[in-house]
């Protein structure tokens, strides 16, 4: 074997039936033995360690995924390490369902590359249909400036029956209807509140506004005793208070009389004033 300039050049096939001197030989990746063409696959040799670079791949009816068998290990094993640790069901419906165009009579698979998110109504469609009249599209969606329990409660109401079995779900609709109305109870009462304070805030502001503009000259009350007119509520108070409840404190013992319309005679008794109309003028009282 071999040359004076190349002494290593070549080499016996490590198959027993064969030792063939080959010149450009094989070694083995598991079992790094030497082999002619013949022989360089696994199976020609029949290696022992031609399990090792193995990649059997079993697919998982539960999640879709991939599980190598391990080399040298009982596959039974591996399969139960695997439905016991990393096995997740809900990644089946991601991996065997494909997103698809909702254009309708579209069913083309939607890929990172062709898929476009439209701005109104939010939903992905393909590049075919990626404009708004190509996908029949309704528009961004309006706000609900409603009650927000109001949905909530009339399906509750509307599919409640006698025959309900469930108690859980009876207790829990109540629970719900209950809370939402106790929120909608507080939110008209704070709005009755605030439209009060928002009707006082006004009143004062008007009553402030007076108050600014008869201190500029203009008189806007007036007295119901002597027709005087004050700027102001406080100074007609003061008004009545020290002129006219005096002059009645003054004469507590004053005496009412009432006067004939037809001869001017007083009276200081109302009867005595009517049987004299009675008696002296006929029961008339105007001329």
């Amino acid at each position: 074997m071999g040359t004076p300039a190349f002494p290593n050049l070549g080499k016996h096939c490590s198959v027993e039936d064969c030792k063939l001197i080959d010149f450009l030989p094989f070694t083995c990746d598991c079992c790094d033995k030497v082999f002619c063409l013949q022989h360089r696959s696994y199976a020609k040799h029949l290696c022992p360690n031609a399990n090792q670079m193995d990649v059997t791949v079993l697919v998982c009816p539960l999640c879709a995924q991939g599980v190598r068998l391990v080399p040298n290990e009982d596959p039974n094993i591996t399969w139960d390490l695997h439905v016991n640790g990393d096995c997740d069901p809900s990644n089946y419906q991601k991996v065997t369902k494909k997103k698809r165009c909702p254009a309708p009579g579209c069913r083309e698979i939607l890929v990172f590359s062709n898929t476009i998110r439209c701005k109104d109504c939010t939903q992905e469609h393909c590049l075919r249909h990626r404009f708004g009249p190509d996908h029949n599209c309704l528009g961004p969606r309006k706000p609900d400036t409603g009650f927000p329990f109001i949905g909530v409660l009339r399906s509750q109401k509307g599919n409640s029956t006698p025959n309900q079995t469930s108690n859980g779900s009876s207790k829990w609709s109540l629970g719900l209807l209950n809370a939402a109305s106790s929120i909608r109870a507080s939110a008209e009462a704070s709005m009755q509140r605030l439209a009060i304070a928002t009707n006082q805030a006004l009143h004062k502001a008007k009553d402030g506004m007076a108050q600014g503009s008869g201190a500029n000259g203009d008189l806007v009350e007036s007295c119901i005793h002597c027709h005087a007119r004050f700027a102001n509520v406080t100074s007609l108070i003061e008004h009545v208070e020290k002129v006219h409840e005096s002059k009645v404190k003054q004469a507590p013992n004053r005496v009412i009389v009432d006067v004939c319309p037809r001869c001017s005679k007083a009276f200081r008794d109302p009867v005595l004033l009517v049987e004299h109309v009675e008696k002296d003028h006929g029961g008339f009282s105007k001329s």
